[in-house]
């Protein structure tokens, strides 16, 4: 017989500057996988054009799973997950960004080890980097696996590949949800859940094939970038998850990468170093 797996909800995002023959691949990638979503929640984060808006409303007709949740404004990814995850029916949500692509059996692997471990808050998994046209590999990004190593990880980095992870919802909503934080609305969740003593976990498996540029590498250098790096190790030495000598560390490495590093030797150095 088969395994009785839990009921789950896909969580994903779109604005206006998505791809719409991207979005239609991700949403393939989850709904055509080994266990399907009961639930595939698009959050639509401001106004969109008539080919997005053609790709969801077709996909929402065919599929019953597919559920599209518009907001009129564009108030960042950081809301727009917050808005969607509360609105999600079942106890565990996964996430995808709607530029990316599910493994086939993606779900099947996180729901039979959460089926194991119940109380994880938080189980992610290696991404590999795709270029964004050829879909060619790049690179593999991988990530601590057990609880432990995965907080003294976030004491310098994020601990999760984003658009891989499966939450519970009532673990992540106690823990204060996604909140608004420029390009790291994510890393700021996993601190507080870590703060929480929440168990989590990544898997060794590959579960993911992300998009991935040139312009990637741009997005993690600047002045912003880097202020929003530091308010974010700010937030760790509150959490009393870093201590203050290491927050400094933090603050120093990343101006060094982020503002001072030219954005070829940048690129160089997050595939080299941080791999």
């Amino acid at each position: 017989m088969p395994t009785p797996y839990p009921s789950f909800s896909v969580l994903m995002s779109v604005y206006a500057k998505d791809n719409p023959a991207w979005i239609a691949q991700a949403l393939d990638s989850v709904l055509y996988n080994t266990v399907p979503p009961a639930e595939v929640l698009v959050a639509v984060d401001g106004p969109v054009g008539e080919d997005i808006w053609a790709v969801l409303d077709a996909y929402a007709q065919k599929y019953p799973a597919v559920r599209v949740l518009a907001f009129e404004k564009n108030e960042g990814l950081g809301a727009a997950l917050r808005k969607g995850l509360e609105k999600c029916t079942h106890e565990w949500v996964a996430r995808m960004d709607a530029d990316d692509i599910s493994l086939p059996d993606r779900f099947e692997k996180q729901l039979a080890r959460v089926m194991q471990e119940p109380d994880l808050a938080v189980l992610g998994g290696a991404i590999e980097e795709i270029d964004a046209q050829t879909l060619m590999p790049l690179n593999l990004r991988i990530v601590p696996c057990a609880d432990a190593d995965i907080k003294k990880f976030l004491k310098s980095r994020s601990p999760f590949n984003h658009p891989s992870v499966l939450m519970n919802k009532r673990l992540v909503l106690q823990a204060g949800s996604y909140q608004p934080f420029h390009l790291m609305e994510d890393y700021y969740l996993w601190a507080r859940c870590a703060a929480n003593g929440y168990k989590m976990a990544n898997l060794p498996d590959v579960l993911v094939r992300m998009r991935t540029d040139a312009a990637l590498y741009g997005r993690r250098g600047g002045w912003k970038y880097f202020k929003s790096n530091a308010a974010l190790s700010q937030k760790l030495y509150e959490l009393q998850l870093i201590p203050f000598p290491r927050h400094v560390f933090n603050l120093c490495v990343r101006f060094c990468v982020q503002v001072i590093m030219p954005n070829n030797i940048r690129k160089i150095f997050y595939k080299k170093a941080l791999r």
